[in-house]
């Protein structure tokens, strides 16, 4: 598991969510595959592309003239890093205030306030197991 951070800002997230959804695709793939908001020119995307392969986010092969954009990393060290870096940023550090926060603010549906009971509970149980 990485330690790595990534910080991806919006575009840059929905251009990774269009590769770990495809795998592989080139740039007018990926243009075709953005939700409206993130629609951008595909030379926009190409730079874009670019730009994240140099951070080391993205790779490409070529087959012919076409290059093909893959993921280098995974959704959830992405999902890790910016949640960390929010709930520093945000609450010091203090998970607990995050999902405070949440629940206080969030609208959550009675099914939704179930699902996190259970995951709460699932966890709790999964620390009991590792504090034997």
């Amino acid at each position: 598991m990485s330690k790595k951070t990534h910080h991806l800002g919006d575009l840059q997230y929905a251009i990774m969510r269009v590769l770990w959804n495809t795998e592989e695709a080139s740039v007018a793939d990926v243009c075709q595959r953005l939700p409206k908001e993130h629609q951008r020119a595909p030379t926009t995307i190409a730079t874009m592309l670019t730009k994240m392969e140099k951070k080391g986010v993205v790779a490409h092969r070529a087959d012919g003239r076409v290059f093909l954009y893959r993921a280098k990393i995974r959704e959830a060290d992405v999902q890790r890093s910016m949640v960390s870096d929010l709930t520093e940023r945000l609450f010091e550090g203090d998970a607990a205030a995050l999902v405070s926060h949440l629940l206080t603010e969030g609208e959550f549906k009675t099914d939704e306030i179930a699902r996190l009971r259970d995951l709460i509970d699932r966890h709790g149980k999964k620390e009991r197991g590792h504090g034997r």
